[in-house]
């Protein structure tokens, strides 16, 4: 009887093994109510459509549809109970998926021709919800205004998406905003905001609509008072609704190049706002505490290499005969900034400087802005710490029986987060060496004239979330030319890139699935 009971216990155990561990109606039941609730978002370019003489039917159609979609997802067999760690990766990668699917719906809705193939259509909502700004289009001025709004909002809810993701929703999945946060960027914030994650949420919120006003009022304001004449309310709107979540969509279609020297000032400032940490401007407007800006390390490191970069750029396009003066300050300034966090606006046609500004824009792509911001790429948290955990093993090289620790504003950074640090960077490195070689593969099988800093620059402004590359995918220029293979690898590493790879990469482990 016992050699039986044991293989019994044995056959109990294989068999729990193999189960699945993952409630995934419990997963697709919170996708759906986030979907059901993005239906409204149409709603707002519908009325658009509707004051500049438009038909309103390509967004309340999608409305419609994306409302019927929650609702069955929400109707998906499951547990659905309070889900966990596990579910909330499926969570947050499905969602991703699913809000693109949203944004294509308008643009193939429309019948617009440049965006009538689904993949098209795709890599432009993925682009404008993960606020990478890679565009597909060939003529942006010949969209209607509706579809116009609708792109610019798409980069406007992605920008702030992620944080509310992180601070407001997941404590449903029994994982804290704070936690979350560490993981996507482990190094400053080791505290929690406030004692009340929902709160923290609203707040973040108020203060990313309240720049995203001040920027639409400044801006509307030298058109006013004839500063800028091309800065009329739409285009001011339109810039402030991507400017914030550094996305860098333009109803224009060669940008900001069109705008006045004001204007280009006003949205770098903005910009560097938007690749600051939103934690700090929490504690110094919320808070009252104001030196919080010049106390925190990571700070100091974003100004101070976004001043390096400036430098470099402006030195090598004067030299270049390119630009000179206030102008050579201005476009290097603004690049600088843009590519840093992401952003990816033109004052210029960047692609057509030297070769030394262009390899100093490519190295910013691969910086991003602070931790807690809506940039993209690596940010400069992680490089901080990178830098002090080599600087640490020198050290211990020298002298290998001293016990050192890496601090972070004075604080001592827990093992494990230097561990996810340095994973995450060999992650990245090794997803972007993989995107390269599948741009040029394809362009080689399709006769694509692909050189390799255009295949280097197209993998890097797309997994960093930056926006535009060089050569055809240049700030004046479109992705159209690429072929169906590398639409679809941009189109992953945009989502893995806004994502952090990590939601993204888990899901293709065995030990998620099982136990």
């Amino acid at each position: 009887m016992k050699p039986s009971r044991e293989r019994e216990t044995l056959r109990k155990r294989v068999a729990a093994r193999r189960r699945l561990h993952v409630d995934v109606g419990s997963a697709l039941d919170l996708v759906g109510s986030i979907t059901k609730y993005l239906g409204l978002t149409p709603l707002i370019p519908a009325g658009v459509a509707i004051g500049y003489g438009e038909s309103p039917w390509p967004f309340l159609i999608t409305a419609a549809l994306v409302l019927v979609v929650g609702l069955a997802l929400e109707r998906v067999p499951g547990r659905k109970e309070r889900v966990g760690p596990r579910e909330g990766y499926l969570v947050v990668a499905l969602t991703w998926v699913v809000v693109a699917g949203v944004g294509a719906l308008p643009y193939l809705l429309s019948g617009d021709p440049q965006l009538d193939r689904p993949l098209d259509a795709y890599f432009e909502a993925m682009s404008g919800f993960t606020t990478t700004g890679a565009t597909i289009l060939t003529d942006i001025d010949d969209l209607p205004r509706g579809l116009l709004m609708w792109r610019q909002l798409t980069q406007w809810f992605g920008g702030m998406g992620i944080i509310v993701l992180a601070i407001a929703i997941l404590p449903r999945l029994r994982v804290g905003g704070r936690q979350l946060i560490e993981s996507e960027l482990p190094g400053p914030e080791h505290e929690p905001i406030t004692t009340r994650i929902r709160d923290t949420a609203r707040q973040l919120w108020l203060i990313y609509i309240g720049l995203t006003a001040l920027m639409a009022l400044i801006l509307m304001s030298f058109g006013w008072l004839g500063i800028d004449d091309r800065m009329h309310p739409f285009n001011a709107i339109g810039h402030a609704l991507t400017t914030l979540p550094t996305g860098g969509f333009s109803p224009e279609n060669v940008g900001a190049v069109i705008f006045a020297a004001p204007s280009q000032w006003v949205i770098t400032f903005f910009m560097l706002l938007a690749g600051t940490n939103f934690a700090l401007f929490y504690r110094a407007l919320m808070r009252r505490q104001p030196g919080v800006f010049q106390r925190d390390e990571e700070f100091r490191v974003y100004l101070g290499l976004l001043l390096i970069g400036t430098v470099v750029i402006c030195a090598s396009i004067w030299t270049e005969g390119i630009a000179s003066g206030e102008a050579a300050i201005r476009h290097a300034a603004f690049q600088t900034v843009s590519m840093m966090t992401t952003t990816g606006y033109g004052s210029v046609d960047f692609a057509l400087w030297p070769g030394v500004a262009l390899m100093a824009l490519v190295g910013l792509m691969f910086i991003g802005g602070c931790a807690g911001s809506t940039s993209g790429s690596v940010k400069v948290a992680r490089h901080l710490l990178m830098g002090k955990i080599l600087r640490r093993e020198v050290d211990l090289t020298v002298h290998p029986e001293i016990v050192l620790v890496v601090r972070s504003n004075h604080k001592i950074v827990n093992e494990r987060i230097l561990r996810a640090i340095s994973a995450f960077v060999l992650l990245y490195i090794g997803v972007f060496v993989v995107g390269v070689v599948m741009l040029a593969i394809d362009a080689s099988a399709t006769g694509l004239d692909l050189s390799v800093i255009e295949a280097v620059a197209a993998a890097a402004t797309t997994l960093g979330n930056v926006g535009p590359g060089f050569g055809f995918a240049g700030p004046l220029g479109g992705f159209e030319p690429f072929g169906d293979v590398s639409t679809a690898t941009m189109i992953v590493l945009m989502w893995m890139g806004r994502l952090e790879l990590i939601p993204v990469l888990v899901l293709f482990s065995r030990h998620y699935w099982r136990a």
